[in-house]
């Protein structure tokens, strides 16, 4: 059974269809990067994946239970049992690293005690245990980087879709954090979905690389 299968998948904004019937078999815990320029649509695949935008045609399955069908069906995201890494990061800048991490735990009903053993594994997991009580301003542009990668997985989700997230760091933070990601991947498992208009970012990190051209791969 496939993590995730996108089948003749059509989505329009002002009616121009950024992507057109679009196909798509990704394997569990496949490493798979979309990978184009701007405007091809690989932003729209991962936010349709993610339950934040609904499909005018076509269906998208997950683990095999479709969760979304034009018309028919559509599972919001926080059911659908992925993490998903934003190109902002979209921390929230008023609350500590725990506090970022605590909120999603405690959104999705983990019991107190068992939220604050996960959220300590995951930051020995990215080297972040010392900055457990910093807030977003106080880290470094890496650091925040691994704060979001933590605030995802510390979900346990099967599948991990990252949109651009290391666009604006330096080579050598951005080769660190992508070590840390493969080594996550191998660790804990995940299926991983991973955008990029970087070659040699994709091709670093993908098991497998579609190449998207205006919604075609």
């Amino acid at each position: 059974m496939n993590a995730i299968e996108l089948h003749r998948v059509t989505k329009t904004f002002d009616e121009r269809a950024v992507i057109h019937e679009f196909s798509l078999e990704i394997e569990r815990s496949e490493r798979l990067v979309l990978f184009g320029p701007s405007g091809c649509g690989k932003t729209t695949v991962l936010r349709l994946m993610a339950g934040l935008e609904a499909p005018e045609c076509g269906s998208i399955q997950i683990g095999g239970r479709v969760v979304a069908r034009s018309g028919e069906i559509f599972i919001p995201p926080e059911s659908r049992n992925v993490g998903m890494v934003f190109q902002d990061l979209a921390l929230w800048p008023h609350m500590t690293v725990r506090g970022n991490l605590m909120f999603g735990l405690e959104s999705s009903g983990v019991a107190r005690g068992e939220a604050q053993s996960r959220i300590v594994e995951m930051l020995n997991r990215v080297g972040l245990a010392s900055r457990i009580a910093a807030r977003p301003h106080e880290l470094s542009g890496g650091e925040q980087q691994r704060v979001a990668l933590a605030r995802a997985l510390v979900l346990r989700p099967s599948i991990l879709l990252m949109d651009e997230p290391l666009s604006s760091l330096d080579d050598e933070r951005k080769e660190m954090i992508v070590k840390d990601l493969l080594n996550l991947h191998q660790q804990l498992g995940f299926t991983l979905v991973y955008v990029t208009h970087d070659r040699s970012e994709a091709e670093r990190i993908g098991s497998r690389i579609a190449a998207m051209t205006g919604g075609l791969v």
